[in-house]
């Protein structure tokens, strides 16, 4: 009997007794590789000595002060190094306790940088479908997963959709990266002038769409498009990056390699690596400037803000990511896995798409791989893999409603930035094993 309302009420959980390196261990004893970071969070694994004992030391110093009274020195030592590696012209940080208070927070910074500057007409926020931004009510708004939206519909403010770019489902035969990018930017184009210019202060887009669709990369020049339409049309850039940002791609933010830089960006996951719960909005000087040229302060906060234990966790983070080179072990083993995913599921008459970047890949399932025709959602093959993965000691991450938040199945993987080509191996071996189980094929 529990007392937790967990997120499935039917079932039951194992229960997560320790965790070292890749593995998470329950209390049966039974060892779980974490191939998907649990959701695409556990950059370093788990147990890292570096990161426990910086918050060892931090604890002993100072558990919590609230930033309405207090600045701390682990707090500002964090965000220097978040400037330091910033994109060009991100000045400062905000720093909160994951990702919907994240997003949340960027809105808030968009609609006050406009009122300061005597736009107050500026209102409208545009995203893409097929993404997710996070739970909290402006954040679920402006996020594009119809199945999480639906229910909660009536309590969510007016935002605004267009199509994701999205080449496995939406460039057409024949059709070349760049007339595609061209084709999935000018949507946005249109989408404002439809709105009416001088009437949307933010476009809001993960770099790499996450969990929705299935680790999906831009194609071509796709964002320079999408910087250049904003520049031109006085609107504000979100970039998500809480799930695909901080080393996750590769490069430590994503958009290092679409040769852009947003106005605003979130990031949180791979920030503390779930060593405790963090976020931050980077902004842009313009932004900093405007809040401090003229009111003087950004009207929102939160309790938790600026946590000295979380912000020791992120510190000790990024700073294991640099001194053990681990993004070049992302680079590799990226590779690798997209290799070992490729050779495993390349001729699978049920895997229709393998793509991402980084330790960030997917393979999309689908029924009938020349017409791209999905499963029936009834059949939750998606919910059926999770399990045949677990039976078989692997946590992967899949998720439904792939195309259109109804139809479509894929598999993510995210696995920390400390696996070895041998874990690699494995867990392509174990995630073959379970798809195949559970569809009944044999190559």
């Amino acid at each position: 009997m529990t007392h937790i309302l967990h997120r499935q009420i039917a079932g039951t959980l194992p229960v997560a007794a320790g965790g070292s390196g890749i593995e998470i261990v329950d209390t049966a004893g039974r060892r779980y590789l974490d191939a998907s970071g649990g959701a695409a969070v556990s950059c370093l694994g788990h147990g890292h000595p570096a990161v426990t004992a910086a918050l060892h030391e931090q604890l002993d110093k100072l558990a919590y002060a609230h930033t309405s009274f207090f600045t701390t020195e682990v707090a500002e030592k964090l965000a220097d190094r978040l400037i330091a590696d910033a994109p060009a012209g991100i000045s400062h940080a905000y720093l909160v306790s994951g990702g919907s208070e994240a997003i949340e927070a960027a809105l808030k910074m968009a609609r006050q940088y406009f009122v300061e500057r005597g736009e107050t007409g500026r209102r409208h926020v545009v995203a893409r479908r097929q993404s997710y931004h996070g739970n909290t009510l402006g954040a679920l708004a402006t996020g594009g997963n119809e199945w999480r939206r639906a229910p909660f519909s009536p309590l969510l403010i007016e935002t605004h959709h267009v199509d994701p770019c999205f080449a496995y489902r939406f460039q057409q035969p024949g059709e070349s990266d760049e007339a595609y990018a061209a084709r999935a930017s000018a949507a946005l184009d249109a989408k404002i002038e439809e709105l009416g210019p001088g009437s949307v202060m933010a476009f809001v887009a993960e770099t790499v769409v996450g969990a929705t669709a299935g680790a999906v990369p831009p194609v071509g020049d796709y964002f320079r498009r999408v910087r250049e339409i904003c520049d031109r049309r006085g609107v504000l850039l979100i970039l998500d990056e809480v799930m695909c940002g901080m080393g996750r791609t590769g490069t430590l933010h994503a958009c290092a390699q679409e040769g852009i830089a947003p106005d605003l960006m979130t990031i949180a996951k791979g920030l503390g690596g779930g060593y405790e719960p963090i976020g931050a909005v980077l902004l842009g000087r313009h932004i900093y400037e405007t809040f401090a040229k003229g009111s003087g302060f950004f009207q929102h906060g939160h309790t938790y803000m600026g946590h000295p234990l979380a912000c020791a966790a992120g510190l000790a983070v990024q700073e294991t990511i640099r001194h053990d080179d681990l993004l070049r072990n992302v680079g590799t083993m990226g590779a690798l896995l997209r290799r070992r995913l490729g050779e495993r599921f390349g001729n699978h008459p049920h895997v229709g798409d393998i793509r991402g970047r980084g330790l960030m890949q997917a393979v999309e399932l689908v029924e009938d791989r020349s017409s791209k025709a999905p499963f029936d959602p009834a059949f939750k093959l998606h919910a059926r893999v999770k399990k045949a993965a677990m039976a078989r000691g692997l946590m992967v991450y899949p998720m439904g409603g792939t195309i259109d938040g109804a139809s479509g199945d894929h598999v993510m993987l995210a696995p920390p930035f400390i696996v070895t080509p041998d874990q690699i191996g494995d867990i392509v071996d174990r995630l073959g094993n379970a798809i195949d189980d559970v569809l009944g094929w044999r190559p």
